[in-house]
Order: structure tokens, then C-alpha cells, then sequence
């Protein structure tokens, strides 16, 4: 057999679509681990220069500032087009076939569940102020929010759908390659690429280290779901685009706090964890109707052909 990947988009579930060497999935975690690190280091220390070195930033002021958020999401953008390009280059895949299973990626899918999902982060937030408020005196708006807003707003949703295309698209399916029974494959990738999802967050608090597992199974679960990643993308670009605004409106007028050590978080967490199990819930139900209604108008169809 040689090195170019077989597809079985018709039997095989969206997370284990693919087949490959046993070796690719491997060099796919090397390069997404230092892709990672490289990347984050390369652009954050070009930032450095500029604040520090130009504008006099204190060298121990850790906040995400505008630049350094513009900085990490485009190392996390960069990802995508360089685990697609490698999973070509070893494989043969197409990009079209780590996006969706049997049918086309849809933009308008994209849309209608970014709107829902935005609804959902509305309602979440709503009960997270009254769970767990900021202070009022942390609300302020300056030029600096003006700016971190509109990075949150142009770029946050790419950096979401680069990190499903490249952890729930390529890596859960590479990782599922290695094994061919359908239900202890879907296991054995999600369970890597979520574990891989959360390591490479770099938490030391459990409370956040069980809400990137959460968001990294459950969007897994989502693109199972949909057969693609429209509603993954959708759940994980509002999820974070609320995150980081209202981060960006509560940090006293600054950059945003990227405190991931142990006892940053609390079990206001747990209401992140509920919004993504009914996230998973509210895709299974739209999913599960769509595919209804789909072959109840391809049976009406042959009946009205004979």
C-alpha cells in the first residue's frame, strides 16, 4: 500500500474518515506541538521588540496586550494551512475531505449555527454574571479595549476555526486511522486530539484543564455530529470571541490577564461545561431532524416517480 490516503467517506463516521500510515499521525503531532511553540514564540517576541523595545512597555507586564493578541492568534491561524499542506504532502488528501463527509462544507450551515451559538454564549454569560461578577470597577473602556475588541472580533474566528481544522479536521481522524472498528476508533481519536487540544493550552489550574477538555470533546463531538466542521467552528469561534471581549471590557482599561496557573478559576467553570453539553444536544436534535426530513423528501420523491 502506498502512502497516499484511501478515503471511506461513505462508511465511515466524520473523526475517522481517513487512512494513513501508521507513522503520519505521528509526524503530525511532532509539527503541531512545534509549529506551536515556534510559531508562538516567533511572532510574540517580534511583539516584544515593538512594546518594549519601541513603545516602553514594562518587559514584566504578562497581559494580552492588542499586539500580543494580534500576535498568538496568527501563530494559531498558521496552523491549519501548515497541517493541511503536510497531511497532503504525506497523504494525498484533499483539504475538502478533513472540512466534511459526503457532502459539501456550507457556508450558510456556518451562519445559522454561529447565530445560534451566540444566543447560547448570551444566555451563558448572562448566568455567569450572576454566578460569578466581575467588579463593576474593571469594566472600563479605552483605546487600548477599542483595539483588543476589534483584534477579538476580526481574528478570533479564524484562530477557532484553525485550531478544529487542525485538532477536530486532521488530527482526530490521523489518530482514528489507527485503528479500524468504527466505535474504538472514534474513542481512541478524540480521546488523543482532546488530550493534545488541552496539554497545549498549558494550564496548571484543573478547573480550566476540564474546560479545555470539555471544549476540545465536545466540539469532537459536534463535528461527529454535523459530518463536518461548521457547527464545531461555530460553537468554538463564539465561545471565544465572547470569552476574549468581555475579557477585553473587564481589564480595568488594559490588556487582558492570561493567568493559567493553579487557582485562577473556580467551579463557575462547571456553567462552560453545561454550555457545551447543550451545545452537543442542540446539534444531535437539528442534525438528527435534517437527516429525518432529508429522507422523508427523497421518499416522496420516488413515490412521485413511480
Amino acid at each position: 500500500m502506498s502512502a497516499a490516503n484511501s478515503l471511506d467517506e461513505a462508511s465511515r463516521p466524520f473523526g475517522a474518515q481517513l487512512t494513513m500510515r501508521w507513522w503520519v499521525p505521528i509526524l503530525l503531532t511532532v509539527l503541531v506541538v512545534g509549529a506551536t511553540y515556534a510559531l508562538q514564540a516567533l511572532f510574540l517576541s517580534a511583539a516584544a521588540i515593538i512594546e518594549v523595545g519601541l513603545w516602553g512597555k514594562d518587559p514584566h507586564d504578562a497581559t494580552l496586550t492588542p499586539l500580543t493578541y494580534l500576535a498568538t492568534n496568527l501563530a494559531i491561524i498558521l496552523l491549519a494551512p501548515l497541517t493541511l499542506m503536510v497531511l497532503r504532502l504525506a497523504t494525498k488528501t484533499p483539504w475538502r475531505s478533513v472540512m466534511t463527509t459526503i457532502r459539501r462544507f456550507s457556508w450558510r450551515r456556518l451562519g445559522s449555527y454561529t447565530l445560534l451559538f451566540a444566543g447560547l454564549m448570551i444566555f451563558l454569560n448572562v448566568i455567569l454574571a450572576l454566578v460569578h461578577p466581575s467588579p463593576g470597577s474593571a469594566f472600563q473602556v479605552t483605546g487600548t479595549t477599542t483595539l483588543l475588541l476589534a483584534v477579538v472580533l476580526l481574528t478570533t474566528p479564524l484562530q477557532a476555526a484553525a485550531e478544529e481544522i487542525t485538532f477536530r479536521g486532521v488530527l482526530t481522524a490521523s489518530y482514528a486511522s489507527w485503528i479500524r472498528a468504527a466505535r474504538p476508533t472514534l474513542i481512541v481519536g478524540i480521546s488523543l486530539s482532546t488530550l493534545l487540544f488541552a496539554l497545549l493550552h498549558t494550564s496548571s489550574d484543573p478547573w480550566m484543564f476540564l474546560n479545555y477538555l470539555g471544549l476540545g470533546a465536545s466540539t469532537a463531538l459536534i463535528a461527529l455530529l454535523g459530518r463536518g466542521l461548521e457547527a464545531s467552528i461555530a460553537f468554538h469561534a463564539m465561545n471565544n470571541v465572547f470569552a476574549m471581549a468581555i475579557g477585553s471590557l473587564f481589564a480595568f482599561g488594559g490588556g487582558i490577564s492570561q493567568d493559567r496557573s493553579a487557582g485562577a478559576a473556580g467551579p463557575y467553570m462547571l456553567l462552560f461545561i453545561l454550555a457545551q453539553a447543550i451545545a452537543v444536544v442542540l446539534v444531535w436534535r437539528i442534525e438528527k431532524r435534517r437527516t429525518h426530513d432529508s429522507e422523508t423528501g427523497r421518499a416522496e420523491l420516488r413515490l412521485a416517480a413511480q
